[in-house]
């Protein structure tokens, strides 16, 4: 390629290499011992976070380089690392061990007492670079527009007059800033990413090894796979199984999303709704407790409130969430006339059960340790053995030293985007807190929406979906709850509602457009069209987006209130969500007339705030909507 096509495809994000049979056994080793030494130090090793942190990040560049290419707009896709490549993993390298030797100096030098020295400079900016150019490769352009716009700030702000101005900072001061802080490169994301979050992917990997997904699948064809649009709810339940487990929309969407979808387009689901249904229940299964993916972890470790607090405050929209998808799933099936399944295509419930009830043990196991108040980190080893031990409950699915192998591999693999995504936040982190620019985006919002609630919380909303574009669950969450979160709770929202504000949003970028990761990736399952998935995802996960500004304004249903409010908001939340599900589908009863639906909706919103008033006119408008439907559906029959 001539340099203007190289400059060109660096716009771009990379493309995932076959590597060859021997480069396969070089990524795989590398990829197996970054497994083994991740639990080595969570369970062994005492070593200082940088030194953790340091190593576990070369670890990542390395594979990253091996993995994944240039662009995906290369002519020509080598299955092979190039010279370029390679020089940028023997730099990785190079940057682990200087920083793993010098791990102590860096983490208790006083910076103006105690400058860098030449290689500190230039090993330091060698693991900024790689780390913009493995996020690019792996996540895309978006995120290191971002970091670029930080890094611009932050260099040039200093020209800027009043509010945004902010003191002249000297690129090597700057640089000390990005990579030997930690409020930068090792800050909260980049722990995050090298601790938990590895650990509960290295979980999620290994309990896909042990045959739980087909345990967990079958389940879910015998709870509803003899009801009308069976095949779509069991794509919902099996998806929220796993979705709370792997903690990532599109790879959810890609793991169950290829039995699910042909499933339900064989059912009779349009091919376009079969993808919508598979992309908002893989996304909404990283707000579904006990697990909730790595939310919970990550909102802890943000907020340092306790994991068992954040489960339990999201367990009633998780919950409401899931109802209105598998009511908005039934409502279109009836709508579509679809038949039931066979019922000899249908597993038995207690057969199932029978075959794989231990299945459920790994996640029991996870649960009481984690409530016990053992390190997120440690209880995922714990977890992880919990599922070699429930594997050899039946022969078919023992986890001998090949699948343990591959499952620690496989594991590496997956933990790859979401590290290189939280490196690349701690860089904008950095400029954030350098510049003091957190403090006056607040002031900025609450200017902007004049300190009123409501306008502040859409102000929110759109500023995580724009930075969740493309970028993992762990980065858009981090960087949002560094930017907005403190324009929230300067208004009085609570710290636990703020940040699962923002939880949601982070995550449920995945399925809006423009950029609509989760769709896309389900839409080329069903062979659709991208854009009609995502706007047909977004309608179905229309509880998402209703659900926190629901729990803003009524904290019963974050089981802030007292058993009463809880009880009277979670009953009256369920109907309104079903209301509101009929709507969006146009079915209750019978086919919705124009007015009906947006009744429905109106009622649907009113029943979800949970004050006596709005609650009883939304349910008397359900009621009303529901007799005009009963009448009208016998005057036809009688007809």
């Amino acid at each position: 390629m001539d340099i203007k096509t190289i400059l060109k495809s660096w716009f771009t994000e990379g493309y995932k290499r076959n590597l060859s049979s021997n480069h396969i056994k070089v990524f795989s080793i590398i990829a197996f011992i970054l497994s083994a030494y991740q639990i080595w130090s969570v369970i062994w090793g005492k070593l200082d976070p940088l030194n953790q942190m340091a190593i576990h990040l070369a670890f990542i560049l390395v594979l990253t380089f091996m993995l994944y290419g240039y662009s995906k707009k290369d002519v020509i896709k080598r299955h092979t690392p190039s010279v370029v490549d390679y020089i940028f993993t023997l730099l990785a390298i190079g940057a682990g061990i200087y920083f793993t030797i010098h791990a102590e100096r860096i983490a208790t030098r006083i910076p103006i007492m105690n400058p860098l020295n030449t290689l500190d400079i230039f090993f330091g900016v060698v693991f900024v670079l790689l780390t913009i150019e493995a996020t690019r490769r792996t996540i895309g352009f978006p995120i290191i527009m971002i970091v670029f716009i930080g890094v611009a700030y932050a260099l040039f702000g200093h020209y800027f007059n009043g509010l945004l101005g902010h003191r002249e900072l000297l690129p090597v001061e700057f640089i000390d800033k990005l990579a030997f802080s930690f409020n930068g490169l090792w800050g909260s994301p980049i722990s995050v990413a090298a601790t938990f979050v590895f650990m509960f992917m290295l979980f999620g990997s290994f309990l896909q090894k042990s045959g739980a997904g087909e345990f967990f699948y079958h389940i879910s064809s015998a709870i509803a796979g003899r009801t009308r649009g069976g095949s779509a709810k069991v794509a919902v339940l099996t998806s929220a199984f796993f979705g709370s487990i792997s903690g990532s929309p599109t790879a959810n969407v890609v793991t169950t999303g290829n039995f699910t979808i042909p499933v339900s387009k064989k059912s009779g689901y349009p091919p376009t709704i079969a993808a919508a249904v598979e992309a908002a229940a893989s996304t909404g299964g990283s707000i579904l407790p006990p697990i909730m993916g790595s939310s919970a972890f990550l909102m802890a470790a943000v907020t340092q409130m306790s994991y068992g607090a954040i489960v339990m405050a999201a367990l009633i929209p998780g919950i409401l969430y899931y109802v209105s998808l598998l009511a908005m799933v039934h409502f279109e099936a009836i709508r579509l006339d679809l038949p039931r399944p066979p019922k000899e295509a249908v597993p038995k419930l207690t057969n199932v059960l029978k075959k794989g009830w231990f299945y459920f043990i790994p996640i029991i196991v996870l649960v009481l340790f984690l409530v016990q108040g053992f390190s997120a980190s440690r209880t995922g080893f714990y977890g992880i053995l919990a599922v070699i031990a429930v594997s050899w409950f039946r022969k078919e699915s023992r986890m001998g030293i090949r699948e343990i192998f591959t499952s620690m591999v496989d594991g590496a693999k997956s933990s790859i985007p979401v590290t290189t995504a939280c490196a690349a936040a701690g860089l904008v982190i950095a400029g954030v807190m350098t510049t003091g620019l957190g403090g006056k985006l607040t002031s900025i919002v609450l200017g902007l929406t004049e300190g009123l609630l409501f306008p502040t919380l859409i102000m929110v909303m759109l500023i995580c979906i724009i930075l969740g574009m493309g970028m993992p669950v762990a980065a858009a969450y981090i960087l949002t709850a560094m930017l907005a979160a403190p324009a929230l709770i300067e208004l009085g929202v609570t710290t636990m509602a703020a940040h699962l504000f923002i939880v949601y949003f982070s995550i449920f970028s995945a399925i809006t457009p423009p950029v609509a990761v989760a769709a896309y990736a389900a839409a080329g399952i069903a062979d659709a069209n991208p854009n009609r998935v995502g706007i047909e995802a977004v309608k179905l996960g229309i509880v998402g987006f209703v659900v926190p500004f629901m729990f803003v304004l009524e904290p019963a249903l974050l089981m802030d209130g007292t058993i009463v409010e809880i009880i009277i908001a979670f009953l009256t939340a369920i109907i309104g969500v079903i209301a509101l599900g009929a709507g969006v589908i146009g079915w209750l009863r019978t086919r919705t007339t124009i007015p009906e639906r947006i009744l429905l909706i109106t009622s649907g919103a009113l029943s979800m705030y949970a004050s006596l008033l709005t609650s009883g006119i939304g349910l008397a408008i359900i009621l009303l909507v529901f007799f005009m439907q009963h009448k009208r559906k016998t005057t036809l029959s009688i007809a």
